[in-house]
């Protein structure tokens, strides 16, 4: 009897990493299905147009079909559309209003690739999910383990902390183990249509970065101004609008003072927003929630960590405790600057991501 290939789904965003996944995947044996996520109404993708340094883009599907063309596998739009709308923009608009920083990227990958798609993977009886991520999945006893790919440069585990073990198990990462350029050099040698196409960089429904403009249309009003505030209380000025600020910001603030100073609090209680030197920026801890833990159920005991507050952050060395059944409390060893409710705190040892959540809060100074 002749034994069946492992069957993949892949997920295709018109780049060439994620094209650079299929083609591994058919060289190792899978019987691949090429997919794009449609995340966007036509309206959308009229109004924005063809989003020239972001993904999703009616360009970006033409490419993805060429590739999947090129390499004689099946490929299908799949319309994520309403999805997309309720689970990213929606909560990325409603975490700005409450005064937070969203990370969409997050939310997309949590909510849309590795819930949505890998269902949809199951309702076509297809066992796993490939992806262009750069990261790598590994056994440990019984567990599988979520590690950072061997391209520190290139690494996306910080994105991937939410992923559970029934995901990492139907999930394939083909360039955990690779370079960008080494990536780039296998699509230039296949031929491959977007070989030399260069990354996106913006959010993909919010090109230019404009996030209170785009915040203010889909609410259809503009955002409150309201006081700005120093530590102790004394007016500064206005603001235009919460949602135009973060925490740790100085520029574009409309206001010059003899020495720096930035967001260093915002309340939507009383639309006040309050600067500070710099020194009002560093915390020594942080509280968490929505916890996802990957290397254990449940910590027993203070466990020594690093820590990432941002993407792009270098680690920090920490301790973290979980204080509740989806709350974690990290003390640094240093006081980090500007820990920003909203983003993600991710945990690793090593190249182990040990788990992460939402930031809630800083502690004390």
């Amino acid at each position: 009897m002749k034994k069946m290939k492992k069957q993949g789904l892949i997920a295709m965003s018109g780049g060439v990493d994620s094209s650079v996944a299929a083609l591994l995947s058919q060289k190792a044996g899978f019987d691949c299905i090429g997919v794009t996520l449609k995340l966007f109404s036509a309206a959308e993708d009229l109004q924005q147009g063809e989003r020239k340094r972001s993904c999703c883009s009616l360009a970006d599907v033409e490419d993805a079909r060429y590739v999947a063309y090129q390499l004689n596998m099946p490929y299908y739009v799949l319309n994520f559309s309403a999805a997309f709308a309720d689970q990213v923009i929606r909560k990325f608009v409603e975490t700005y209003e409450k005064g937070e920083t969203p990370n969409p990227c997050i939310d997309c990958n949590r909510y849309i690739k590795f819930d949505g798609l890998l269902y949809r993977a199951k309702q076509f009886a297809i066992e796993y999910l490939v992806t262009g991520h750069y990261a790598r999945i590994e056994p440990q006893g019984s567990r599988l383990l979520l590690k950072k790919a061997r391209d520190p440069k290139k690494d996306q585990s910080y994105v991937l902390y939410t992923m559970t073990q029934e995901q990492l198990a139907h999930t394939v990462f083909p360039l955990g183990d690779l370079t960008k350029e080494e990536v780039r050099a296998i699509a230039v040698e296949a031929g491959l249509v977007n070989a030399r196409k260069q990354e996106s960089q913006d959010i993909c429904f919010v090109p230019g970065g404009d996030y209170a403009r785009f915040i203010e249309e889909y609410r259809g009003k503009p955002a409150a101004p309201g006081n700005i505030l120093d530590e102790t209380g004394l007016l500064l000025g206005q603001h235009q609008g919460l949602i135009r600020y973060t925490i740790g910001q100085r520029r574009g603030l409309g206001l010059s003072f003899p020495e720096p100073r930035y967001v260093s609090a915002k309340s939507t209680a009383d639309n006040t927003l309050t600067l500070g030197k710099e020194g009002a920026l560093y915390t020594k801890s942080l509280y968490a929630d929505t916890l996802n833990l990957i290397a254990w159920d449940e910590p027993e005991k203070p466990q020594r960590v690093t820590v990432k507050t941002r993407y792009l952050q270098a680690e920090q060395t920490a301790k973290a405790l979980q204080v509740e059944a989806d709350r974690i409390r990290v003390d640094f060893d240093k006081p980090q600057r500007a820990i920003t409710p909203g983003q993600a705190v991710v945990l690793y040892d090593g190249d182990v991501v040990l788990g992460g959540g939402t930031i809630l809060s800083a502690g004390t100074r």
